[in-house]
Parts: structure tokens; sequence; C-alpha cells
């Protein structure tokens, strides 16, 4: 069976999760978190191997998790997880971030917001960005993060076609543009 029909459903399931709890990038990073880490050859391997009892896989898989994420999971996520392992279904994960991330961007009080940072931001980092453009667009927000070591310090924000640049790069650059000017 195609993995964009397995998906669905729980993708489905999962946004209904998010809109009742405005939890949309704490699912979203958690769904591509897991996408990423079950995408492992080694992971794989774990997960489908006989010899290794399911309550020890969910509890490898929920401490990776937890380090990557810099947080503990929520019963609901952990659940979740579970749930893929019970059903032999976390080659699925993928799909689910993909359609949950479809879902996401269609429903008018959702947003998809592109970070750009000069470090690998922090998950309290995360949070005050996503909390502050929630606050700002009074959506329920997500971001996409990416590393530009060119940018010194501060961040991008890309929403489609608009840009938001607070990086110390761009200031210098205006700086030796004013200057330039002025002489």
């Amino acid at each position: 069976m195609e993995l964009a029909v397995i998906a669905k459903p729980y993708a489905n399931a999962i946004f209904e999760l998010a809109q009742q709890n405005k939890l949309h990038s704490q699912w979203k990073m958690v769904l591509d978190t897991g996408a990423q880490l079950f995408s492992d050859q080694q992971m794989r391997r774990f997960i489908a191997s006989p010899n290794i009892l399911r309550q020890d896989k969910l509890s490898t898989i929920k401490a990776l998790l937890k380090s990557i994420l810099a947080r503990k999971l929520s019963k609901q996520e952990a659940a979740f997880i579970g749930v893929l392992l019970d059903n032999n279904r976390t080659n699925a994960l993928p799909s689910i971030a993909t359609l949950f991330e479809s879902l996401m961007n269609t429903t008018n009080d959702a947003k998809l917001f592109n970070v750009i940072s000069a470090y690998q931001l922090s998950e309290p980092e995360k949070e005050q960005i996503v909390s502050d453009l929630e606050n700002q667009y009074n959506k329920a927000v997500s971001i996409d993060t990416a590393v530009d070591k060119d940018l010194v310090g501060g961040v991008i924000v890309k929403d489609g076609d608009k840009v938001i640049d607070m990086s110390i790069k761009a200031q210098v650059d205006e700086l030796g543009l004013r200057l330039s000017i002025t002489h």
C-alpha cells in the first residue's frame, strides 16, 4: 500500500490534536525529527529487530527524541510513537510529516515561516520566535530553521516573498551603504 494512503489518517488525527491544543509547531518538530530519525538505516534495523522488546524500542526512541528536541515528549507524542511502533508504521512518518505540514499550510489559522540564523537555534529560542510570530500575526505558527554562518548573528525570517532581515550582516551592510553615501 502506498505510504501516503497509510499516512493520511495519522496526519489528520495529529493535526486535529494540534488544532485543539494550538501545538502545531511542537507537533511539527516531533514529526520532522522523527521522520529523520526513522530514515536512518541503523534505526530501521533496530526497529525491525525481533530480539529487542517493544518497550525497549519505545524507550530508546523517546530518549533519542528527547535528546534531539531538548525536551521530554508529551504523553500524546509518546503515545503516537508507540502506535506507530505497534502498527509497524514508522516508515510512514516522513509521509505523515509532509501531510501534516500540508494541512497546516491549507488552514487559515496556521502559517509557516522559514527562519535562517547564524547558528543552530535552541528549543527555547525557537519557541520564543514562534510565540513572537503568533502574537504578531494572530495565527498558529510553525517554523523551518536553517543555518547560514555568514550572518554573524541575528535572524532572517521569510514568509513567502516577504523577508524580515534582523541579521547583523544586514545591519553592517546598511551601515556601510550609509557611510559610502555620506562620503
